[in-house]
């Protein structure tokens, strides 16, 4: 998450997240994540959309795929 807000930054000034779809192995991390969330953004936060999944390519425990306004 932190690599996704700093290319963020790289993007300009005008670049802002608008949408997250988050892919999580494990459903017991999602309060992990929403205080992810508030340590990265402040309200109001980007849409977002989580999905349980089974597995994730290379053993990953959580991908993201984010939708900016540049």
């Amino acid at each position: 998450m932190r690599n996704l807000v700093a290319l963020c930054g790289a993007a300009g000034e005008c670049a802002e997240v608008v949408k997250l779809t988050v892919y999580l192995v494990q459903m017991s991390d999602y309060p992990v994540l929403n205080e992810l969330m508030e340590t990265l953004w402040q309200p109001p936060y980007p849409a977002r959309a989580v999905v349980g999944v089974r597995e994730l390519p290379r053993g990953a425990l959580i991908e993201v795929e984010a939708v900016l306004f540049i």
